[in-house]
């Protein structure tokens, strides 16, 4: 496997990135919660929507990987999971185009699960298909 720990480099260092952010925040002060703060509460949901959903299309991609799935469409999974990842980040722990990249964030990584799920159903069906016979 080469690709899928490609990405998953690549997103850890973003998750460190927003994860250090909270870190930042608890270190003022504010131990637990948001203490009501939406400004708090947006860092610390992007932080922990990353945690949600990223692991789970890692290791959909890597179930895809290690079965031959192409590479390129490995590689095009990869590249929209952290496009979004990085919008969705990017609008709620910094504040940038709020409205645009949470949607969008979400939206493809929305895309990429169905995508991966679809994918990964297909080759379960597929295996079990060819193991009856």
């Amino acid at each position: 496997m080469f690709v899928t720990p490609l990405y998953a480099g690549l997103l850890t260092l973003w998750f460190v990135l927003l994860s250090v952010r909270v870190v930042n925040l608890r270190r003022r002060g504010i131990t637990f919660g948001d203490s009501g703060d939406i400004g708090v509460t947006r860092v610390i949901r992007a932080q922990a929507n990353f945690a949600e959903y990223v692991p789970l299309a890692l290791l959909l991609m890597s179930f895809l990987e290690v079965t031959r799935y192409s590479i390129y469409l490995l590689h095009a999974l990869g590249v929209i999971l952290v496009v979004a990842r990085f919008l969705h980040g990017l609008a709620l722990s910094f504040g940038w185009q709020v409205r645009f990249g949470r949607v969008s964030g979400s939206a493809l990584t929305f895309i990429v699960l169905l995508i991966e799920s679809v994918l990964c159903l297909y080759q379960g069906i597929r295996g079990q298909s060819l193991w009856l016979q």
